[in-house]
C-alpha cells in the first residue's frame, strides 16, 4: 500500500466529511445551499467527462441554475413546481439544440442535451430526498456510503486476489465487496438500534439493499468513466479524483433508502 497516497486519501476524505456533517447540523436552508452547491460541482465533473463538442458551457450554467430551481421546487412541496422545473429544464436543452442546430445543422445532435437532461437526473433528483430526510437518517445514508466505500477499498487492498467485476472495474475484488456488506449491515443494526424501532432483522435487510446500492451505484460510474476512457471525473480532491468519484455509491443510496423509508418508517 502507498502510505503517503493512502495518508493525503484519508485526511482528504475526513475535510470533505466535515462539510455534510455541518449541513445536517444546521439543516434548513444551510443544507440546502451546500446539497445544491456540491449538486452543481458533480454535474459540472459529468458533463466534462463527455468532452462534447461544441462545448456545453451554456448548458452547464443552464444546469447550476435548473438545479437550484429543481431542488426549492421540491423544497417547496407538491408535484406540481418539480414537474414544471423539470419541463424548463427539457424546452431550456431543447431550445439550445434547435438555434445551434440552425447555424451549423451539420455539426449539431441533440446528444448535448441528453447528457444535460441526464445529468439532472442523475445528481439534483436523487440527492432531492436529503432534505425529507431526519438527522439519524441523514447520517445513515452517508455513513452507508463510506463505510462501504471504505471498508472495500481496505479490505480488498489487503485481502482482494479473485475480482468480482473485472470488466467494469479491475480493481474490486469479491474480499473487498464481502468486507464492505460486513461493515454497512454492523453500522445499520448499531444505529438502528440505538435510533430506530424496527426489528433487528429489519435492520440487517437494510444495510443489505444499502450496500448493493452503494456498489452498484460505484460500479455504474466505473462503467461510464470507462466507456469515456476516463480515469476520474476531475483532479478536485487530492487522493479522491473527483467529487463525483466520491459521490457515486451515494447516487443510489439516497433514492434506495427513500423508497424503503416510504415503505417503512425505521427512524419513526
Amino acid at each position: 500500500m502507498d502510505f503517503p497516497a493512502n495518508q493525503k486519501r484519508i485526511v482528504t476524505g475526513v475535510a470533505l466529511a466535515l462539510v455534510p456533517l455541518l449541513a445536517i447540523a444546521m439543516k434548513g436552508w444551510i443544507l440546502f445551499a451546500i446539497l445544491a452547491l456540491f449538486c452543481i460541482l458533480a454535474q459540472w465533473e459529468f458533463y466534462a467527462m463527455f468532452s462534447p463538442r461544441p462545448p456545453m458551457t451554456e448548458f452547464k450554467c443552464g444546469a447550476a441554475v435548473f438545479t437550484v430551481l429543481l431542488l426549492g421546487a421540491f423544497k417547496a412541496g407538491g408535484a406540481v413546481w418539480p414537474v414544471l422545473a423539470f419541463l424548463g429544464a427539457f424546452w431550456f436543452s431543447s431550445m439550445g439544440f434547435l438555434f445551434r442546430f440552425s447555424a451549423a445543422p451539420r455539426e449539431i445532435d441533440y446528444r448535448n442535451a441528453m447528457i444535460f437532461l441526464a445529468g439532472l437526473i442523475y445528481i439534483p433528483l436523487n440527492f432531492h430526498f436529503f432534505m425529507h430526510f431526519n438527522r439519524p437518517e441523514l447520517f445513515l445514508v452517508l455513513l452507508a456510503a463510506t463505510v462501504t466505500d471504505t471498508a472495500a477499498y481496505y479490505v480488498g487492498t489487503a485481502l482482494g486476489k479473485r475480482k468480482i467485476w473485472p470488466t467494469v472495474s479491475p480493481k474490486k475484488s469479491w474480499a473487498g465487496s464481502l468486507g464492505g456488506l460486513a461493515a454497512c449491515i454492523g453500522m445499520t443494526v448499531l444505529m438502528g438500534e440505538s435510533f430506530g424501532s424496527a426489528p433487528v432483522w429489519a435492520w440487517v435487510l437494510l444495510g443489505t439493499a444499502l450496500n448493493i446500492a452503494a456498489q452498484m451505484g460505484d460500479f455504474f460510474e466505473s462503467a461510464l468513466k470507462r466507456t469515456l476512457d476516463v480515469k476520474d471525473s476531475s483532479q478536485m480532491l487530492p487522493g479522491h479524483g473527483g467529487l463525483l468519484d466520491r459521490v457515486d455509491s451515494l447516487l443510489l443510496v439516497v433514492p434506495t433508502y427513500a423508497l424503503l423509508r416510504a415503505l417503512h418508517p425505521f427512524f419513526g
